[in-house]
């Protein structure tokens, strides 16, 4: 066989059209994605009658907010790590029945205490869940879509904002009551939970990682084809196992630390300005309308959601690929700083409700088309197969932290600086991520092999074959 000519699996996934079985592979991982999202987000809403019902004082407050934030950071560093040594399949149902464990759960606490342990055990599954939908589609994408397959996952995240705000004015405008209507909106998300694991049991392995890591080329092959049901040439398919290398030689590999540099703290400093503007959202609308009702309020965070960062989020997922990864993240950085610091440095902009309502709307817009949907793309493309999954955890985990401390403490910095204050914090935090997004390469229109270094490999074992 001619090594120079023969093709790989990965060749034949870098090559393919698009086609049914990408569609496949979008609903399956991004299923689990907006399960994520809505039991990540809908915890904002249900702290309002939470609040009124225990009076919680404002740490603990803060800590139903963030604890499954913190506890994502144990969830995607464990199980990122896991599915790159034991496999993506093996751990991807067990991750949808945490989640669904940790929505009953947690719909049933009996106080608060009990409500942070579940809220922890929800958020073990949630940050599990991050790397390995994150990565499977990324290796089961074509080289020329990629970006567009994979943003399209983390764009279910959409539809878990949106519904959130939508279960919240349903339930309490049927008249239902305040502490039974916050434990229906967090047990509901084990119904899409039950779905997923439903979902995933037919995926099969990622044909990448059995290829490249544990070197069967022949089960990746036949993976390959019953997930895409077309047949494949067997005489074209080469042997493509790259070395493996573990934990501490990735770590101390200069490249690939500076990778995890740009991809961790780029993600962190945005989750941080995130996650504490989003999770906190009901509350921030409360202060600069005081007056609304719990149900106006929703109402608003709906709008925001719907007219801001939907549109945000499809724009990026048909545009991205075009514009390039790193290009539109550091476009996002930029402009959502900007509102950030409009809202921070103009006077009394938190006490005109429209103004502040279109400049803080246009944040969520550049959030969107920008570096929410580019962080969780780009930690899934530039790392080797065999670390694939362990360096997107890092760097979904380090960002939970970033979104743990921005939940945690947005309540703290409003009391005492307000929200203009806070704001400001923010936007520097932006800037960073400018910073640290221009450290990393450009993943678009090249292959994953390519950007992590495993190409060159190939073609050096190729060359002395």
């Amino acid at each position: 066989m001619d090594t120079h000519v023969a093709k790989t699996v990965s060749d034949e996934l870098n090559d393919a059209p698009l086609s049914l079985f990408h569609l496949r592979a979008v609903l399956t991982s991004g299923m689990g994605f907006f399960t994520d999202a809505y039991d990540l987000f809908i915890i904002g809403a249900a702290l309002v009658l939470i609040k009124a019902q225990w009076h919680p004082t404002t740490v603990q407050l803060g800590l139903l907010g963030s604890t499954s934030l913190i506890a994502a950071f144990v969830g995607a560093f464990v199980f990122g790590r896991l599915a790159d040594v034991v496999g993506r399949k093996r751990i991807y149902g067990m991750l949808a029945i945490i989640m669904a464990f940790g929505a009953i759960a947690s719909a049933l606490s009996p106080n608060i205490t009990w409500l942070l342990i579940f809220r922890f055990i929800l958020g073990i599954g949630i940050g599990g869940d991050y790397p390995v939908s994150a990565v499977l589609m990324s290796e089961y994408a074509n080289r020329k879509d990629r970006g567009k397959l994979v943003g399209l996952v983390f764009s279910m995240q959409a539809a878990g904002l949106v519904l959130g705000p939508i279960v919240a004015i349903t339930l309490l405008g049927s008249g239902i009551p305040g502490n039974i209507a916050w434990r229906l909106m967090l047990g509901l998300g084990a119904i899409p939970a039950a779905a997923v694991i439903y979902m995933r049991l037919g995926m099969p392995e990622s044909p990448r990682y059995v290829a490249r890591v544990q070197g069967n080329v022949e089960e990746a092959h036949r993976s390959l084809m019953d997930y895409a049901g077309r047949e494949l040439q067997p005489a074209t398919v080469r042997n493509s196992r790259t070395p493996r290398i573990n934990f501490w030689q990735f770590i101390g590999n200069p490249k690939y630390l500076l990778y995890l540099l740009g991809t961790a703290g780029s993600w962190f400093v945005f989750d941080y300005a995130y996650y504490g503007n989003s999770i906190s959202m009901p509350l921030v609308l409360g202060t600069v309308s005081p007056s609304s009702s719990p149900i106006a309020t929703y109402a608003w965070t709906l709008i925001i959601f719907a007219v801001a960062a939907v549109p945000g989020y499809a724009l990026a997922v048909a545009k991205m690929d075009k514009i390039g990864h790193k290009r539109l993240q550091l476009i996002g950085f930029i402009c959502m700083g900007l509102a950030f610091g409009i809202i921070g440095i103009v006077p009394h902009m938190t006490t005109l409700v429209l103004p502040f309502l279109i400049i803080f709307g246009a944040s969520y817009f550049f959030a969107e088309f920008g570096p929410n949907t580019t962080t969780f793309v780009m930690a899934a493309e530039v790392y080797p197969t065999s670390m694939r999954t362990t360096g997107h955890g890092l760097s979904a985990g380090f960002a939970k932290v970033g979104a743990f401390i921005g939940v945690f403490v947005f309540p703290l910095l409003e009391a005492r600086l307000g929200l203009n204050g806070t704001l400001l914090i923010t936007f520097v935090f932006a800037i960073v991520g400018v910073l640290l997004t221009l450290v990393l390469p450009e993943p678009s229109q090249h292959s994953l092999e390519e950007i992590s270094g495993e190409e060159q490999h190939e073609i050096t074992e190729a060359v002395n074959a």
